[in-house]
């Protein structure tokens, strides 16, 4: 049967970007669908705005610094409406960069969501496209938890949060994890008077505690409240206009704005999969074998909406996986699990991670020993200010690289060579052996495996061993 295209991609976030630009270089005819704009959530109303507040915030908060040495009549940076430059900006890339990338894409653009008709077939209103290959790149929806009373307040996500029109002077952040914690310290830096609640007992309860425990010592040493142990009761709105949040530990709250940040959620209702098919898991999303495929073999699903990693990178880097698979025989498709997956937090200071926890290590029986150096210890960092952090690698007896958690300046760029010594099963002796530009914060990692290899001189054996050959 002829199809109208090759390939059909079902959403521009990160995964279809990579699937339909990459597609359209390799010669394929490909058909690209977006109902709303061209980029996803991480470009509109994710990653990159989100990173572009942080970093007015953090300008900010250097210029409040600079006041405490008796700089109070140094000019500082109008952020009181930070949110219409950072629109200027993302038009600027959509317009500008982004949508050049499409030349050879034919689009179906704010047009309407994509049904699936049959295995083979969607359609956007009334018009059908077929494909001999589909890949869906949907992406995820913020989770909004049925609090008490939430349905009567105008509550903030991420998807309206970049609409506000000023920096609100006051603001609930419900939920712990990486955006709760990004945007409670970029709206404080930005003079917002902050309070988080939490559920447990600290934030991102599941990281690495040490690090957890200096980035709740940063949050609340610049002024954001976190409550913790605690859930909403009720929600409502006072004479004033403001919201009042009440919570089960008789704590009440009173703000300007509540921002949910308490996870994401899976809602396809509106692409009928049930008419190509397709299965999905119990919390709804996708569900695909190792090579990406959904219960179609020839409809991928990438990014978010399968639920294995919901990073923009993961997504981008397993619609390229997709792609390659979809055209590649059996000996050569790849197995997308097998590629680690690094993070990182944008606060300041930074959090990244890549590889297992340690709680995972322990509980499959894995030998390993924790090496940690901290920031404080290296001269570079205290020149410069920011000694607070440290680097720790989950190391095998012989030195395999397991995983790797940095808190500290430049952690999300650091973490990129550890990711690679994850995946590479690169040991700490490579590690040592490799010279490291200084002084920069990545010259940590060498001090790491300089740990490491220094604690096992410390073995009589080998120092007898040592001796032996220098005197030879």
């Amino acid at each position: 049967m002829k199809h109208d295209y090759d390939l059909i991609c079902i959403g521009l976030g990160p995964a279809g970007m990579a699937v339909s630009i990459m597609g359209s270089e390799m010669g394929l005819k490909v058909c690209a669908i977006e109902k709303h704009n061209v980029g996803g959530e991480c470009m509109n109303v994710g990653c990159i705005p989100s990173k572009a507040l942080l970093r007015i915030a953090k300008t900010r908060a250097m210029f409040d610094k600079l006041a405490k040495y008796e700089l109070a009549d140094a000019p500082k940076p109008d952020v009181k409406n930070p949110f219409g430059r950072i629109a200027e900006h993302l038009k600027f890339i959509s317009d500008k960069k982004t949508m050049g990338m499409f030349k050879k894409v034919d689009m179906v653009y704010q047009q309407g969501a994509a049904e699936f008709v049959d295995p083979h077939t969607v359609k956007v209103g009334e018009k059908n496209y077929s494909a001999q290959r589909i890949f869906i790149c949907a992406g995820t929806r913020p989770e909004a938890p049925d609090f008490p009373g939430i349905q009567n307040i105008d509550y903030l996500t991420n998807e309206n949060m970049f609409k506000l029109d000023k920096v609100p002077a006051s603001m609930i952040v419900a939920g712990g994890g990486a955006i709760a914690c990004e945007m409670a310290q970029a709206f404080s830096r930005l003079g917002c008077k902050v309070t988080m609640i939490i559920r447990g007992p600290r934030l991102m309860w599941r990281e690495c505690r040490g690090a957890i425990d200096i980035l709740e010592q940063t949050l609340e040493k610049e002024g954001v409240a976190i409550l913790r142990d605690q859930k909403p009761v009720d929600f409502a709105k006072n004479t004033a206009g403001l919201v009042v949040m009440k919570t089960d530990k008789g704590a009440e709250i009173v703000a300007e704005k509540v921002l949910l940040a308490a996870g994401r959620r899976y809602d396809f209702s509106d692409m009928k999969p049930e008419n190509a098919g397709i299965s999905l898991t119990d919390k709804g999303a996708f569900r695909v074998d190792k090579y990406l495929r959904t219960s179609q073999r020839h409809i991928y699903a990438c990014g978010d909406c399968n639920g294995f990693a919901q990073f923009s990178h993961a997504a981008m880097h397993q619609g390229m996986i997709a792609l390659m698979n979809s055209m590649s025989p059996w000996p050569f498709k790849q197995d997308y699990r097998k590629f680690v997956v690094p993070w990182t937090v944008f606060t300041e200071p930074q959090i990244s991670q890549v590889g297992p926890r340690e709680t995972w290590l322990a509980e499959h029986n894995v030998k390993f020993e924790a090496i940690e150096v901290k920031y404080g210890d290296y001269g570079a960092a205290i020149a410069e200010n920011v000694e607070t952090g440290f680097i720790r690698a989950l190391v095998s007896p012989t030195g395999r690289i397991y995983a790797a958690t940095i808190i500290g300046e430049g952690s999300g760029e650091m973490i990129n060579e550890w990711a690679l010594a994850v995946q590479k099963k690169i040991r700490m002796h490579d590690i040592m052996m490799l010279q490291h530009s200084f002084p920069t914060m990545g010259f940590l990692t060498k001090r790491v495996s300089e740990t490491w290899m220094m604690g096992k001189m410390k073995s009589e054996t080998l120092q007898k061993i040592c001796r032996f050959m220098f005197r030879l």
